[in-house]
């Protein structure tokens, strides 16, 4: 008898400016995925089928993302029945993150693969996996948990690695952001290799003292938003790959509006749901967003 998990996942926002490789916020943008455990086995060749955002890109066959990370995910959990398991199922995606624009796409798709192999596992009576197991994967593969523990447990999170671990902060003073998305792409591996290897002291102890305060301007002082997200870390650093994008955080900065690079960029944003149209450069998508709370959803269709 099949089985139809259904699961969205969020998008998420890694930094928000001074807290690089730390915090995180999911959004109210996610990706749709509906996993089919059939009777009899599939085309591995066409066991995935995708509409939206990146569908022209992505594989089609086992080699996709989520279903390389479901296929070594079960393997640990499943053992050797894994390769049999993975050869009934078909995955059918609804994407609307983008992909490449410093909004959490690879790791929305990690902790779609992890959450799917658990619950495939689980619902063949062999073992699942909790929350906090699933961001120690999900950091493994990644390299970092900033953008998978918010996809994992919603809202605002503040992650530690080795071993990953993430803390949950309530968002009380900003109830929707936009995020103003270009056409251009940016790899993630690029945009981290052009921070250098070490900062002055000085730096360092500037960027903390905002992370807290951060921390503290989006649980409790709206007021203190503009300053909380002037980072010194990691933006400057990266201009020359997005300078339009920087042009616009300046500019958006400079009318009042706390406004940061997403993640690995190039996409901006800006912690308020009203950017005026008038700063919306042309070819650039403003896309106002509630703030997700729940991290991923998963239930059995």
């Amino acid at each position: 008898m099949s089985r139809v998990f259904r699961l969205e996942v969020p998008a998420t926002s890694a930094n928000i400016g001074p807290g690089y490789d730390s915090l995180g916020l999911a959004l109210r943008l996610v990706d749709t995925l509906v996993l089919t455990l059939g009777d009899d086995p599939v085309d591995p060749d066409a066991a995935v089928t995708v509409r939206g955002e990146g569908a022209e890109d992505v594989p089609t066959d086992h080699s996709h993302l989520i279903m390389r990370v479901l296929s070594d995910v079960l393997a640990q959990l499943q053992g050797e029945s894994a390769a049999a398991i993975m050869s009934r199922l078909s995955l059918d995606c609804t994407n609307r993150i983008p992909h490449s624009r410093g909004l959490g796409s690879s790791a929305a798709a990690v902790v779609a693969g992890i959450a799917l192999a658990g619950a495939v596992s689980e619902s063949l009576g062999g073992p699942g996996l909790t929350r906090e197991r699933m961001l120690e994967i999900a950091a493994d593969l990644e390299g970092h948990p900033d953008n998978a523990a918010p996809a994992i447990f919603g809202g605002l999170t503040i992650a530690l690695p080795e071993p990953a671990r993430a803390w949950t902060v309530p968002v009380r003073t900003v109830e929707e952001v936009t995020v103003l998305i270009p056409s251009v792409r940016l790899d993630t591996l690029t945009a981290r290799g052009l921070i250098p290897a070490t900062i002055a002291h000085a730096v360092a102890a500037e960027n903390s003292a905002r992370t807290g305060l951060l921390v503290h301007a989006l649980s409790t002082d709206a007021t203190a938003l503009l300053e909380a997200t002037d980072d010194r870390l990691h933006q400057e650093f990266r201009r020359s790959a997005y300078p339009e994008s920087m042009a616009l955080v300046d500019d958006l900065r400079a009318r009042g509006i706390p406004a940061v690079i997403s993640g690995a960029g190039p996409t901006v944003l800006a912690l308020t749901g009203d950017v005026p149209a008038e700063a919306v450069p042309a070819g650039v998508r403003a896309v106002p967003v509630g703030i997700d709370e729940e991290g991923f959803r998963l239930e059995f269709a």
